[in-house]
């Protein structure tokens, strides 16, 4: 189940089933029964937890509780009307499938969620729709262990560390950068006063005699 995932004290807050399940694998040809045709093993005895059975195997079975378990695109599922009888769904993203409300068996890989997804798996992060806090059985069976909750605890005390020492250094800086803009600046040069005895006059613009431009004739 990875890093944080139940412990014993958890394991006795489900099924004993539940855990062979989850780890089962399923749509194999049944060892029993090679030579018979539709031998898929999509079964699971939920009194026996002794593996995927085919369904010929259901002949030894007939008093006991099982499932049938479906596939969509490449991915365990079971239907909601089976599962509810035996386990709490709660909080679990449903899927309708072939007119059918599903869930799936195990977490399905995602690359990233898409864009303008606010709600996600707790346990895998795949994107959800509504409020669902998990995208599969597996996902809440690990997601609602105390080992889990505390590991998550203490990331998003971690986390929070992180961000107030930012925010403190931000205002450090904020602090430092105040500070110096209160100090005086380079005070502008003086300019040099001005001699007005010692200043050359400029000149003025000449100006011809009146009689000048006038040409006398003779």
């Amino acid at each position: 189940m990875g890093a944080g995932g139940p412990d014993e004290e958890d394991n006795n807050r489900w099924p004993p089933w539940l855990k062979p399940l989850l780890r089962e694998h399923f749509f194999v040809q049944c060892k029993l029964h090679l030579d018979s045709h539709k031998t898929e093993c999509n079964m699971f005895c939920l009194d026996c937890t002794n593996g995927a059975l085919c369904s010929l195997c259901l002949v030894h079975h007939k008093d006991h509780r099982y499932i049938q378990i479906r596939r969509s695109s490449y991915h365990d599922v079971i239907r909601v009307s089976e599962i509810q009888k035996y386990l709490d769904i709660s909080g679990i993203q449903t899927y309708v499938i072939n007119s059918a409300k599903v869930v799936f068996i195990n977490e399905r890989p995602q690359p990233r969620p898409g864009k303008g997804v606010i709600n996600t798996c707790e346990v895998c992060e795949r994107s959800l729709v509504d409020s669902f806090r998990f995208c599969s059985l597996g996902c809440k069976f690990v997601g609602t262990s105390k080992n889990f909750q505390k590991k998550r605890r203490q990331m998003r005390m971690e986390s929070g560390s992180e961000d107030s020492l930012s925010c403190s250094s931000s205002s450090s800086h904020g602090e430092n950068n105040k500070v110096q803009s209160f100090s005086p600046s380079t005070p502008p040069p003086t300019s040099t006063p001005v001699n007005y005895r010692s200043a050359k006059r400029r000149k003025g613009i000449p100006h011809r005699a009146p009689m000048a431009g006038l040409i006398i004739e003779y």
